[in-house]
C-alpha cells in the first residue's frame, strides 16, 4: 500500500508542472522524490490543519502541490495505514524572491495557491495558523534570521505551528557536504555566490525560543549523505 501510495503521489503532485516546462516538471521529479522532506511531513503529522499557510521561499510551489494532492488522496481514501491524516489546508501563500520559479509555480498551481514574488526579509506575511521555511533562513543574515522568525510569530496565533528545515553546523562532514551542494545549487539557479549564515542545532533552538516559539527537533535527511534536521515549533 505505501509504496503505491508513494507512486501515485508522486506522480499526481508532479503533472501539474508539465504545463510549466521541461525544467519544470523534471525539477518536480527530483525534488519531490529524493527529497525526504515531503513524505516525512506528512508521515509523521508535523503540519496541522489550518486556515492560511504560509510558505516563505516557496520556490516553484512543490508543497503547495504536495498537500493538496495528499489531501485529495486522503479524502479519496487512498492513505497508508497508520499515518496520520493528510493536512486540510484552506488557503496556501507562497512566496518566492526569483521570478522564474514564482512563473513555474503560477502555470503549474492557477488559481489553486497563490504564489508572490518578494524577498522574506521585508514583506508583509499576513496572519496565518501554519508558517514553513525549507532550507532558506542560512541564506540570510543572522540579524535578518531572528528579525523574519519575530514576524512569522507575529503573524502566527498563540499555539500556531511554525516549521522550517536547517542544516546543523555542528554536524561535522555531512554539514559541510550539504553546504558545498547548496553552493553549486544556488549559484546553477542564478543566485550567483553568496555567503550562507548557519548555525549548530543547540543555537537554532535557543533563537526560536528567544522569537517566542518553544521547537522540537527531529533529522530530515534519512536516504542523503547530509545533515539536515526539522524543526518543530509551536508559537507562544
Amino acid at each position: 500500500m505505501t509504496t503505491h501510495f508513494r507512486r501515485t503521489l508522486l506522480e499526481r503532485a508532479t503533472l501539474p508542472y508539465r504545463a510549466a516546462g521541461h525544467f519544470a516538471w523534471h525539477f518536480a521529479r527530483g525534488k519531490l522524490k529524493g527529497d525526504p522532506v515531503f513524505f516525512g511531513l506528512l508521515e509523521h503529522g508535523l503540519l496541522p490543519d489550518g486556515e492560511r499557510l504560509i510558505d516563505l521561499g516557496c520556490g516553484q510551489g512543490l508543497l503547495a502541490s504536495w498537500l493538496l494532492e495528499a489531501r485529495a488522496l486522503h479524502e479519496a481514501g487512498n492513505w497508508p495505514d497508520g499515518w496520520p491524516a493528510a493536512p486540510k489546508i484552506e488557503s496556501i501563500w507562497g512566496l518566492e524572491l526569483m521570478p522564474n520559479d514564482v512563473a513555474r509555480a503560477r502555470a503549474a498551481l492557477g488559481d489553486r495557491a497563490q504564489v508572490d514574488q518578494g524577498d522574506i526579509r521585508t514583506a508583509d506575511f499576513g496572519q496565518a495558523d501554519v508558517a514553513i521555511i525549507l532550507d532558506v533562513l542560512h541564506y540570510i543574515s543572522y540579524e535578518a534570521q531572528e528579525d523574519v522568525l519575530r514576524r512569522i510569530r507575529a503573524a502566527l496565533p498563540a499555539g500556531g505551528t511554525f516549521i522550517t528545515r536547517i542544516g546543523d553546523a555542528a554536524g561535522g562532514l555531512p554539514f559541510h557536504y550539504s553546504n558545498w551542494v547548496d553552493h553549486v545549487i544556488f549559484f546553477l539557479r542564478g543566485h550567483g555566490i553568496i555567503p550562507i549564515y548557519c548555525r549548530p542545532l543547540n543555537e537554532w533552538l535557543e533563537v526560536l525560543q528567544r522569537c517566542g516559539f518553544e521547537a522540537r527537533s527531529l533529522p530530515m535527511h534519512k536516504g542523503t549523505p547530509f545533515c539536515s534536521m526539522m524543526l518543530v515549533a509551536k508559537a507562544v
